[in-house]
């Protein structure tokens, strides 16, 4: 068979089927493409709504408003975030949200919130959050034995979540000043104000030097203490010339008059 005859019967036989066979996979991409523009089924657009719904995300910010206006002057940095479902199992609520804490709750930690919603068909439901304070406390550097006045080398200064320490931790340094332990404390242990008191530098009838102090200046006079006072306590005096005067005991057992 020549070269000619051999390319005619390949052009009738092999040609008719590779054109059949494009024609199919032309066609199944036009079907597939129309499938793609089918719009999504009803119970597909009820989850979409559901997952948007406006009502979760204004009980959420509700809840964030009213916690960081409850939260404020703790000490520290608050964050505040929700545990398990958060707020996506509130029904919707057609009305603006009204957020609660119940009786003798506070925003610490993990706390408890109510959402309620005064519309025409009201509810109540409550919505477990976290509100995490981060701040300065101390801790001790080394043991501590009873009845020792704290020296500066004696505590160091930590930054943590405020809400996963006791309650009573010190947070501020002025805390620490003038004062001993009251009981023993461990290296490393958060210093409480209960392991702390202050230790009575004026005695009550004691003749203290009041002290005024400014700008530039310091002026002193003698007075006799009223009452008996621990370092950083509010002590009155009557000075030599009879004047009745109010400041603050100081670690010389002095009192340093407030501006």
């Amino acid at each position: 068979m020549n070269l000619y005859l051999l390319r005619t019967r390949l052009a009738r036989t092999v040609w008719p089927t590779l054109m059949a066979a494009m024609g199919s996979a032309c066609a199944f991409a036009a079907v597939a493409g129309t499938a793609t523009a089918v719009p999504p089924t009803q119970a597909q657009t009820q989850t979409q709504t559901q997952a948007q719904a406006p009502a979760t995300d204004a009980a959420g910010q509700a809840i964030e408003k009213y916690l960081q206006v409850q939260s404020a002057g703790l000490p520290g940095k608050v964050t505040i975030s929700f545990e398990g479902r958060g707020t996506a199992a509130l029904p919707a609520c057609e009305a603006a949200p009204e957020v609660f804490l119940p009786p003798g709750a506070t925003p610490w930690g993990r706390v408890s919130v109510g959402v309620r919603c005064q519309a025409e068909r009201p509810w109540t439901r409550f919505v477990q959050a976290r509100v995490a304070v981060e701040g300065s406390y101390f801790v001790a550097t080394r043991a501590i034995d009873t009845g020792r006045p704290l020296a500066p080398g004696d505590v160091a200064e930590r930054t943590g979540d405020l809400t996963r320490l006791p309650r009573s931790v010190v947070t501020s340094a002025a805390e620490l000043v003038g004062v001993v332990s009251a009981n023993r404390i461990a290296p490393g242990a958060p210093i409480r104000k209960e392991l702390v008191r202050g230790v009575t530098v004026i005695q009550q009838g004691q003749a203290v030097k009041v002290v005024a102090q400014g700008e530039g200046f310091v002026v002193s006079t003698e007075g006799k203490a009223l009452s008996g006072a621990k370092v950083g306590a509010v002590v009155q005096a009557k000075t030599v010339d009879g004047r009745l005067i109010s400041g603050v005991a100081n670690e010389e057992g002095q009192i340093q008059l407030t501006q």
